[in-house]
């Protein structure tokens, strides 16, 4: 499946959750494109790919859709994830409450200092970095949320992968890579690697940057 089409999969599955929400039972593809800003046809052919079917003039059920999107993004079961690197960045993902509702839980939080709990209120529990292989194939972790300075990102990178986890949310500005016995794409004999950077200053010099260009068009 192209990476576009499930980013509009994620915001199909989050605009339906909303029409649900107030009430709605049934919705029409152009009800959901005009929400995500895409056509009605990119909404069906979508769906249509995904094998699934609505009605002409009916259009598509909201529970059934829900259920379809939640199976194909593997929302319908709970996925477990860690926070490693408990600073600011970390502390506020931890406590953030919002990932249930798509389908991950964090279970565990790692750092060096292991006072964070006794220092503040920490919804789930934070272990020591040397804890890293035995917590997360205790609680069968597959996904990880990385947070720690960008000098030490590698090296967690790596006891993570060693560990189990094969899905990674990084936001260092390391740029993270696989080590042997892993192949260039970070991958083991039927095993896939998924790593997203969040370079967050990068993404406001480019909000920066469009809103300069914006404004360069008002005054032409």
């Amino acid at each position: 499946m192209h990476q576009d089409m499930i980013i509009r999969i994620t915001k199909y599955d989050r605009i339906l959750r909303k029409l649900k929400s107030i009430g709605l039972e049934r919705v029409f593809a152009n009800n959901i494109g005009d929400a995500v800003g895409v056509t009605a046809s990119i909404v069906r052919k979508d769906f249509s790919l995904l094998n699934i079917i609505g009605q002409k003039r009916g259009g598509y059920d909201i529970n059934k859709l829900i259920t379809s999107l939640d199976h194909i993004l593997g929302k319908d079961g709970s996925q477990k994830a860690a926070v490693v690197g408990c600073g600011r960045i970390g502390s506020a993902l931890l406590r953030y409450n919002g990932f249930e509702s798509d389908g991950i839980k964090i279970v565990a939080g790692f750092d060096t200092n292991t006072r964070i709990c006794e220092e503040s209120d920490c919804p789930v529990p934070i272990y020591s970095m040397e804890k890293i292989k035995e917590v997360i194939e205790r609680e069968q972790i597959k996904l990880a949320i990385i947070a720690v300075p960008e000098q030490t990102a590698q090296d967690v990178f790596t006891r993570l992968l060693d560990s189990g986890v094969r899905g990674f949310l990084n936001f260092t500005q390391a740029g993270l890579r696989a080590p042997k016995p892993f192949d260039t794409l970070g991958n083991r004999p039927g095993e896939h690697v998924v790593v997203h950077n969040v370079n967050i200053g990068l993404e406001l010099e480019q909000i920066v940057y469009e809103l300069n260009m914006a404004d360069k068009q008002l005054l032409k």
